[in-house]
């Protein structure tokens, strides 16, 4: 039965609004609670909006608040009067006798903001759906962002006691020792890597650093074709430098073994196209996602990983590379980019519990040295907020035309949970692949 909402007024409860900020006023110290639950836009009563931002800005500025101190704050912004005045502020202690309940009152006020959420977004999906315009597919998909955009804002911040802790991590322990010499991460394929890592962990960043043409993508989409196309492992790439047609022939030519310069001038015998084909069937299904927008935003990123987890369950995503990404401020320092998004990409590991690599230039004067951390580029905050940092290191100078295999090496320069060292390598510029020593394959 369809309902009128024509004359409704959407859900609030103004009286747990006044009463939050009357608790807030009483006990100031609630505020350090609730803070990371609580937003000013939650509020329904515009009024009530601009007294929280008010505390807020006390609260950054580690300023106690009481009463008094939050009129002046709101004179000193010219903002008393839309906050209701005086009287209004100095009655809001009046509403409550004491700050015990103030997760009550907070509860009140966030499932009525999230039902004034639903209703907006049901309205919004509802004219677009009468739009014949609109295709249905994408309708659908829009729905679930807005839905998972929604649940993920509800998410809150817990605080874990030893009991859980304890009780968690026994757990895993005793999972990795069923395994015995089992990989408790997702492979790379390259044997000596994974035995210094047991495979990329869950919540971890990984930065995989390398001097320009040294081979970054190659050793991505190598080690991807073990997880995705070898393994079945679902996994998500973002390619911000190539489009997926180039990916796609560059996996092709790896899997078939048919040089890659043959498939794109089209030379090739009957040999190559049966190859090409049986390796296209055993690529056809394979659980490999690949998103290639450039200069891609850091929050759409983020958005489409959120996407790919509930949606494709990827359990791991490469990123080539982290000096494409966008920030909204596009005037902002290299440094402070290059930190925001890297600090942003550790926290997006430990929210979906998944590892992601992320590609990382070094600078161009380590031409022909051993890369090492001081020479990642952007920032030092990449070096501190990663979990592992890898770098590739080959001789370029070697002709590649006469040397169809050459020795190569990957540094682990930072393993927060394990050893350092180098892992020899061997690359294949033909099929622009990385692959184990002889003796290891």
């Amino acid at each position: 039965m369809d309902i009128d909402l024509k004359d409704k007024v959407p859900p609030h409860n103004l009286d747990a609004e006044q009463a939050a900020l009357g608790a807030l006023l009483i006990d100031w110290n609630a505020l350090s609670d609730v803070v990371t639950l609580l937003h000013s836009d939650r509020f329904y009563s515009f009024q009530n909006q601009v007294i929280y931002e008010a505390m807020i800005s006390l609260f950054k500025q580690n300023v106690h608040g009481d009463t008094l101190v939050l009129i002046n704050e709101l004179s000193k912004t010219g903002k008393l009067e839309q906050a209701g005045g005086t009287a209004y502020i100095a009655g809001l202690t009046d509403t409550v006798p004491t700050a015990a309940n103030i997760n009550y009152y907070v509860d009140i006020i966030l499932d009525c903001a999230t039902r004034r959420d639903l209703i907006k977004m049901s309205a919004e999906l509802k004219a677009s759906s009468f739009d014949k315009s609109n295709n249905s597919k994408i309708l659908l998909e829009e729905a679930e962002k807005k839905i998972f955009t929604l649940s993920d804002r509800n998410e809150t911040t817990h605080v874990h006691g030893m009991t859980e802790i304890v009780s968690r991590t026994i757990e895993i322990i005793e999972k990795n020792y069923q395994k015995k010499n089992e990989l408790t991460g997702i492979p790379s394929g390259i044997a000596r890597l994974d035995t210094m890592t047991s495979g990329f962990q869950k919540s971890e960043m990984i930065i995989i650093g390398a001097r320009p043409s040294i081979g970054k993508t190659a050793f991505a989409l190598s080690m991807m074709e073990t997880i995705a196309i070898d393994k079945r492992i679902p996994c998500g790439f973002f390619s911000l430098e190539m489009s997926y047609q180039s990916i796609g022939q560059r996996l092709l030519s790896q899997v078939s073994r048919v040089p890659s310069g043959k498939i794109r001038s089209g030379m090739l015998s009957t040999a190559d196209f049966q190859k090409l084909q049986d390796a296209a069937g055993k690529c056809y299904n394979a659980p490999l996602y690949i998103v290639d927008t450039p200069n891609m935003q850091l929050l759409d990123l983020r958005s489409m990983a959120r996407r790919m987890k509930v949606n494709q369950g990827v359990q791991i995503i490469f990123i080539d590379y982290i000096g494409l990404i966008s920030t909204e401020n596009p005037n902002a320092p290299v440094y402070e980019s290059q930190s925001e998004i890297s600090k942003s990409l550790k926290a997006l590991a430990r929210e979906l519990e998944i590892p992601i690599v992320a590609l990382c230039q070094v600078a161009r004067d380590a031409e022909g040295q051993e890369p090492n951390l001081a020479q990642l580029r952007g920032s030092g905050s990449i070096e501190q907020d990663a979990d592992v940092v890898l770098f590739l290191h080959r001789d370029r100078k070697i002709v590649e035309e006469k040397n169809p295999v050459q020795e190569a090496k990957c540094i682990v320069a930072k393993q927060r949970n394990g050893a350092t060292g180098e892992v020899e390598m061997m690359f294949l510029p033909s099929y622009t692949k990385f692959e184990n020593r002889a003796a290891e394959n």
